[in-house]
């Protein structure tokens, strides 16, 4: 991976994939649409699995998707806990919750169109 290559997670209801619908929590989605982007475009695209949310999993999907190479994510809610996680795993985490397809997120991002999560937007309860 280069420095100027994005590897984004797009929390993501169903099978996942650039047409799927994009999941409003993201700890509780089926999976993470991974797609890499480098010199302004889609280079690559892969789903990843979501374990269960469990007891103490809100750092759960910081982890996987750390492990995964993940260093961007797009949101429609976070609570602070996995923010923060999000933050000290050096992933960026972005803000948006009016465009229902992943294909459409990734199209914002390449637009510049999704700006960064404002802590003070977090959810309460995690």
């Amino acid at each position: 991976m280069t420095e100027a290559t994005m590897v984004l997670a797009v929390p993501t209801i169903g099978q996942g994939g650039m047409e799927s619908e994009r999941s409003g929590h993201f700890g509780r989605c089926d999976c993470f649409t991974l797609v890499e982007i480098g010199g302004g475009a889609v280079k690559d695209v892969r789903v990843l699995a979501n374990p269960p949310h469990i007891e103490g999993g809100c750092l759960r999907p910081v982890e996987l998707l750390a492990g995964a190479g993940v260093n961007a994510l797009v949101v429609a809610g976070i609570g602070g806990r996995p923010l923060a996680g999000f933050n000290e795993a050096g992933i960026d985490v972005y803000f948006d919750d009016r465009l229902p397809v992943v294909g459409q997120v990734v199209d914002a991002m390449l637009a510049g169109e999704v700006a960064l999560i404002d802590p003070g937007y977090t959810c309460g309860g995690h």
